[in-house]
């Protein structure tokens, strides 16, 4: 499929050309939230277009004032063109020359001002997209540290990195994806840091991309960008904190971000990006260190600690005998495994029903299902007590892991590997182990792997997955990112 050969339309010397122009191709006096306001500036027709609750209303009329004023002070002049365009007391106003681009930014929410006689309109950014203040994500809290998150607006999602590093050579490389949608997507990084060769591949994969629209925002990049398939592991980081996208922007990573998300994309990365939190850099660092390895330890839990005990019920003498308590101690008419399964997703109906029920709703949801339903399914005989404990132990420890996409895709390897222990025993939780460990090293984000520092090996980078280590003694920027200077701080300063 090759991309359609958009044509110019140059804009007319007669307005009234252009208000039928967009009468036919814009809807014009059909869609109620278009707007036209017709002036008479020193005897020349000025059309003014914008589109409702897109546009600062405020602005727009003391623009409109300005201009009305030139009847009274000024006299007719036969460069009305350039006596406007001074008139137009904005920080932004940018003269365009073909209809296609006219109707592009006025949908996107800036003023168009069309003069007879003119072969050039001008569009005024007065932007005031609907949205929210910025406030502290849900799923990235912290104990101390910035309450701003993202919003769904690009500008102010920029602006709040750019208040964090105020820096020249950070840039913002803006491309409008949908031939429909016509979202805008900037890519964020610094030139002196970034890798070349990873701003490329972004670039030509983000222009490659031809969709209607992209009203799914960053996921639907996302899915262009990595072509994933059917790989559950996620190959890029989201964050909603803008403290965190900067600290990954001074490391030489490269954000993306989508307008109308909350949300922005960080790559590349590899697993252990996912598995990180802003609490760890928040705390001291012996503080930060002992947080993330209950964090690390959570996360092997999740995935490993049910199939370790369905190995040990299927297999009793695998355990010394100071451990052969562990296993149900009543025979049940199910099969173990068949209750592991019912327990978990169990536990996964309770969350998606938590996020369609309303807050004050869902607590009370929870209790009861924690205290009625799984306690009269001990005391019908559904269920083992141990299989509650060891199902609700491994769910906390999905709940320990930061990304959610990295904890459902967890939970996807345990149900795999249990499938394994329940058919093979200890051949297939073996087998299943070692699999999963290759699948995770073969993988690559944005040719990166997964698996680093561990396989390939780094010393240093290995250490610093381990040990939250403080920030004066991380002089160097992490080897994944290939930044183009290694160096946080001068040499000389080390």
């Amino acid at each position: 499929m090759t991309k359609k050969t958009e044509q110019k339309w140059p804009i007319p010397e007669s307005v009234n050309e252009i208000e039928n122009f967009m009468k036919q191709r814009v809807g014009l006096g059909v869609s109620f939230d278009l707007n036209i306001r017709k002036l008479k500036i020193l005897k020349k027709d000025v059309h003014i277009y914008s589109v409702s609750g897109l546009v600062d209303t405020i602005y727009a009329i003391q623009l409109i004032k300005e201009l009305v004023d030139l009847n009274n002070n000024e006299k007719l002049s036969t460069n009305i063109g350039k006596l406007i365009e001074n008139r137009l007391v904005n920080q932004s106003v940018q003269p365009v020359e073909n209809l296609d681009e006219l109707v592009d930014k006025v949908l996107s929410g800036l003023i168009g001002v069309v003069i007879e006689g003119e072969t050039v309109a001008y569009v005024v950014d007065v932007r005031s997209y609907p949205g929210r203040s910025p406030q502290e994500p849900d799923t990235e809290k912290v104990v101390r540290g910035a309450r701003d998150g993202f919003v769904e607006n690009i500008i102010m999602n920029t602006a709040l990195i750019r208040r964090r590093i105020r820096d020249e050579r950070l840039r913002y490389e803006m491309v409008r994806i949908g031939e429909r949608s016509k979202t805008d997507v900037a890519i964020a990084y610094l030139e002196d840091v970034a890798d070349p060769d990873l701003l490329n591949i972004i670039r030509k994969e983000l222009k490659a991309i031809e969709i209607d629209g992209i009203p799914m925002a960053d996921k639907t990049i996302e899915e262009f960008v990595l072509k994933q398939g059917l790989n559950p592991f996620p190959l890029v980081r989201y964050t909603e904190r803008a403290d965190v996208a900067a600290a990954h922007i001074l490391e030489g990573h490269v954000v993306i971000i989508v307008d109308t998300s909350p949300s922005v994309i960080i790559t590349p990365t590899t697993y252990f990006h996912h598995v990180q939190h802003a609490e760890e850099f928040r705390e001291a660092p012996a503080m930060g260190t002992f947080v993330r390895w209950t964090r690390f330890l959570g996360v092997l839990v999740s995935i490993f600690l049910l199939p370790l005990w369905l190995l040990f019920v299927l297999e009793p003498s695998l355990l010394p005998e100071k451990l052969s308590f562990i296993g149900p101690s009543e025979q049940t008419n199910i099969p173990i495994i068949l209750q592991i399964f019912l327990a978990d997703f169990g536990i996964e109906f309770l969350r998606i029903a938590a996020i369609h029920t309303p807050t004050p709703l869902s607590t009370a949801m929870g209790l009861i299902a924690a205290v009625l339903i799984g306690q009269i399914a001990i005391s019908v005989g559904l269920f083992v007590p141990e299989v509650i404990l060891y199902v609700a132990v491994s769910g906390i420890g999905t709940f320990t892991t930061p990304s959610y996409e990295l904890s459902v895709a967890n939970k996807m390897g345990r149900l795999l590997l249990l499938l394994l222990v329940a058919f093979f025993h200890t051949p297939g939780f073996v087998i299943g182990s070692t699999l999963f460990f290759i699948f995770m090293v073969q993988t690559r984000a944005l040719n990166t792997p997964y698996f680093w520092p561990f396989l390939p090996f780094e010393p240093k980078g290995f250490l610093q997955i381990i040990f939250r280590r403080a920030i004066p003694g991380s002089a160097l920027r992490p080897s994944i990112v290939h930044p183009r200077n290694r160096y946080r701080q001068p040499p000389d300063q080390q």
